[in-house]
């Protein structure tokens, strides 16, 4: 990742910048007026299912399955939610999301069946360039960020962008977690390091 960071991004007028989005290429968002307008639809319908929640959660949860880009049955969650991109979302089966949760930037974030969210879990997809005057010129680049079936995220935890946590791994609260994560075990820390294995 941080040699992709290093790239030089190329100037393409040819294509939109949410074509050069949904192919994970380097793109501008300020350079693309459709962007906006899909986060900001995105954003005020979650502020509508996250006030129906109060009154009727089945039917906000059902809200939410059909507006992310693909959604297992059995989702529960507490809002509010935000997201940015709503089809680079995807939710497994019987994923449960407690309050607060932010998945920011374009990058594809998939959460496996049987996921435990804490509150206020922060995933970061977007990077920005290393070099000052291309970081100036708006340009970004997403990174896809995997949860494998039966992680349990514990509370403030933040993904880092391109990372995957493993099939039944537990992420300790407070972690921040900056590399790919082995299956099996328990995270902790800032970076986050294994700290056990499960049986």
């Amino acid at each position: 990742m941080r040699a992709a960071m290093a790239e030089t991004p190329v100037e393409d007028p040819t294509r939109t910048e949410h074509e050069k989005l949904s192919n994970d290429e380097w793109f501008r968002y300020r350079k693309g007026p459709e962007l906006a307008d899909m986060q900001r639809a995105t954003i005020a319908r979650l502020r509508e299912l996250g006030e129906l929640f109060y009154a009727d959660p089945d039917a906000a949860n059902a809200g939410v399955a059909e507006l992310v880009g693909e959604c297992g049955p059995g989702l529960d969650f507490r809002p509010p939610i935000y997201l940015e991109y709503r089809e680079r979302v995807s939710f497994g089966a019987n994923v449960f999301i407690n309050a607060n949760l932010m998945i920011l930037g374009s990058g594809k974030v998939r959460i496996g069946d049987n996921a435990l969210i804490g509150p206020d879990a922060r995933f970061y997809t977007v990077n920005h360039h290393f070099d000052v005057e291309i970081r100036r010129e708006g340009w970004e680049r997403a990174f896809p960020i995997t949860l494998e079936d039966d992680v349990w995220l514990g509370g403030s935890v933040v993904l880092c962008p391109g990372v995957t946590v493993g099939r039944g791994s537990v992420v300790a609260a407070g972690s921040v977690v900056t590399r790919d994560v082995p299956p099996g075990v328990v995270v902790a820390g800032n970076p986050a390091r294994v700290v056990r294995e499960l049986g």
